[in-house]
């Protein structure tokens, strides 16, 4: 098959096997460390490496096509922007079927819900129609800005910028009691029921004396990474950034150490946000500057409630990670600080879980989690692995990192590099936090 290949389908072929290699050799496998976690969650396990060849043989066929070049700039828009609207009807449509399926007072369900049903499948035949051209279109903006930015070889960003819309699996994640710390995280099928994800974690929460929660993830960092659909344009383009730099560390001794300490998890993933933050509203500026005025028709200015979260998630040797934006059933308060009061509320748990009061600190954790609720925050569980979790994301102050100094760190060594590429480059080849403390000139941790 390689001989009919172009060159560059080769390097995308290659590097495709080349993540599963890696994804599969670096990373502990759950079983050996924690049989009974596997035999929890064994049948509802999310299968990456299938996922990846499937994928990957998908944008083989397109590359080989070239389609984007084909068409005037103009046309590339108006199919990018239309896969957008198509989401935004797709996702209003679900959720208008759902209530109908929740409202007592309809005896016929399936017939009251046929057009609606009817809807949602030409919608969704649009979309399948639609998405292939308009990742190809993305992915080569995205491409020409990283040439800009200097995280290219010859022309071309490596490994080459490739993602596919997709469901995203859902993350099992596993920390201490006594200790915010992650251990491990299993994925899970993304369609699992709500009432099966409380079972689970609380299975292995007994199985294992741990702190378990289920999150969303909005993407992942597989090889092409997975993006979820959305009509949140200026995410979906930053999270497409963030899986890159994911899947542009993993080839560096950053990424293929990911897993291996808590302080290499944040490295890597505040330096991939840092990276989304700068190079996210380039593209848009660049190739979407109309949206300045047309935003708030395809994103709301407030984040949407939990079944529509929009989060940014990674994946790199087994571990699955998730941003913002927080949850909220309503706008923000203005009087209300959620990352300051997030922040101020993993400074306690921190300072009770040092000093051993463990149940303490979780009763703590649950009164707070009532007066995130109160204040419009639906948060379903708050506990040391919701800390572990969102807490590695640190490319800004605050919030459920507390004062953990790896974030500040980073955010560091980026406000010192002469470029974003610098800075990227330097952190990518660093294997440990003594090395980056060594970088801005700080004195390394005590052994």
């Amino acid at each position: 098959m390689l001989e009919r290949l172009s060159i560059s389908n080769r390097l995308i072929f290659l590097l495709l096997l080349l993540y599963i290699l890696l994804l599969d050799g670096s990373s502990p496998r759950i079983e050996d460390a924690f049989g009974r976690v596997h035999a929890i969650t064994r049948p509802h396990e999310f299968q990456y490496d299938l996922w990846m060849l499937r994928a990957g043989w998908l944008k083989l066929q397109q590359a080989s096509l070239g389609l984007p070049g084909y068409l005037h700039r103009s046309d590339q828009i108006h199919i990018v922007m239309e896969t957008v609207r198509l989401a935004k009807a797709i996702l209003h449509a679900e959720q208008e079927l759902a209530r109908l399926f929740a409202d007592p007072a309809l005896l016929d369900k399936q017939a009251a819900s046929e057009p609606l049903r009817a809807e949602l499948h030409r919608l969704n035949t649009r979309y399948s129609q639609l998405a292939p051209i308009a990742e190809a279109i993305i992915q080569a903006q995205v491409s020409h800005i990283l040439v800009e930015a200097g995280l290219a070889l010859g022309g071309q960003p490596i490994p080459p910028v490739l993602y596919r819309v997709s469901p995203t699996p859902l993350n099992l994640v596993l920390s201490s009691r006594h200790k915010i710390e992650q251990i491990t995280a299993v994925s899970l099928d993304p369609n699992l029921p709500l009432e099966e994800q409380i079972r689970i974690e609380d299975q292995v929460a007994q199985a294992t004396n741990l702190s378990t929660l289920v999150v969303p993830v909005g993407g992942v960092g597989v090889y092409p990474t997975m993006v979820m659909r959305t009509h949140l344009f200026s995410w979906q383009i930053g999270t497409i950034i963030h899986e890159w730099v994911h899947n542009f560390l993993t080839l560096r001794p950053l990424g293929l150490n990911y897993d291996r300490t808590p302080e290499l998890r944040t490295m890597n993933e505040t330096a991939a946000s840092l990276v989304e933050n700068e190079l996210a509203p380039v593209v848009l500026a660049r190739f979407y500057p109309f949206l300045t005025a047309s935003l708030p028709d395809l994103e709301p200015a407030a984040p949407t409630p939990i079944p529509s979260l929009a989060p940014t998630a990674s994946r790199r040797a087994g571990t699955l990670l998730l941003a913002g934006p927080w949850p909220t059933l309503s706008d923000h308060p203005s009087t209300f600080d959620f990352r300051a009061e997030m922040y101020k509320t993993r400074l306690h748990v921190d300072e009770l879980l040092a000093a051993g009061k463990i149940e303490e600190a979780e009763a703590y954790m649950e009164a707070r989690r009532r007066f995130f609720w109160d204040n419009g925050y639906p948060i379903r569980k708050l506990n040391q692995a919701y800390f572990a979790f969102y807490g590695a994301y640190a490319d800004e102050p605050g919030g459920p990192a507390g004062e953990d100094p790896v974030g500040p760190a980073v955010r560091a060594l980026r406000a010192q590099s002469r470029s974003l590429a610098e800075f990227l480059y330097t952190i990518a080849w660093m294997d440990s936090f003594d090395d980056l403390l060594q970088a801005i000139g700080q004195s390394p941790t005590a052994p």
